[in-house]
């Protein structure tokens, strides 16, 4: 048995997907805030954010070197950079290795700050696991060798033990994914195949096939209760991380 006490306290950082929703005006952000200015003030309340607008268009050095400025100069925040890769690579599946080398020198300001979480690729419910998949994944694998990759899968497919004792052997982080509870969708399971781990959490709302947008998807609030539990699931494998990012998908 694992002595729990003589193992150094995990780090978990938690953080939400993106940061611009004007929603959160006088909630998360005081009544007035600039839109320019919701990253400081995020900045002061979560450890990690997860970037999703660089899956619908790319991002420059410079945009990411004032979101820095904004959370580590302005704020005083050591905030954590999760940036999700851009649909050519998962969705249309056309990327190339030089469009992989042009996303990784954009991050060259995270890289520098020392701010950058994981990458994430999220594959679609329509990449299933045939040998063309197998193979185009290997390859995009090694476009990123040399930076943390969390891969999120929702076909069920890819959901085997072989698969996750290949991760482990390849050094890539199994994304956890708290999916709602409807046919078609993956079980919720919390997996680690390496000392980071990463869990993305998008609620529990029945209608995830019938909605209208991603919005509409996500519209949900998680009870006490669930909370509970995934506090219970995480403490019980807290022997088989150092680190964890745990980013909320809901609105």
């Amino acid at each position: 048995m694992v002595n729990m006490d003589s193992n150094p306290t995990p780090r978990i950082y938690l953080g939400t997907g993106g940061y611009s929703d004007t929603d959160l005006l006088g909630t998360l952000y005081p009544q007035g805030t600039k839109k320019a200015d919701f990253l400081r003030e995020y900045a002061k309340q979560y450890g990690a954010v997860e970037i999703n607008s660089t899956f619908y268009a790319p991002i420059g050095q410079k945009s990411l070197a004032g979101m820095i400025d904004k959370a580590y100069t302005q704020a005083n925040s050591q905030l954590k950079f999760a940036v999700k890769l851009h649909q050519d690579f998962t969705h249309a599946r056309k990327g190339t290795a030089a469009h992989a080398q042009a996303f990784l020198n954009a991050l060259s300001p995270l890289v520098e700050a020392d701010a950058l979480a994981p990458l994430l690729l999220q594959f679609p419910h329509g990449f299933d696991r045939t040998r063309e998949h197998r193979l185009y994944l290997a390859e995009l694998v090694s476009w990123f060798k040399d930076y943390p990759l969390a891969i999120e899968f929702r076909h069920n497919g890819w959901h085997t033990p072989q698969v996750i004792d290949s991760f482990k052997q390849q050094g890539l982080i199994w994304c956890s994914v708290d999916y709602p509870k409807v046919s078609g969708l993956p079980p919720s399971r919390l997996i680690f195949t390496e000392r980071t781990g990463y869990l993305r959490m998008h609620g529990n709302n029945l209608n995830w096939w019938d909605a209208m947008s991603a919005a509409d998807r996500h519209d949900y609030r998680y009870s006490e209760a669930e909370m509970n539990d995934w506090a219970q699931a995480i403490t019980n494998q807290r022997q088989h991380f150092d680190t964890l990012y745990i980013f909320f998908k809901i609105r």
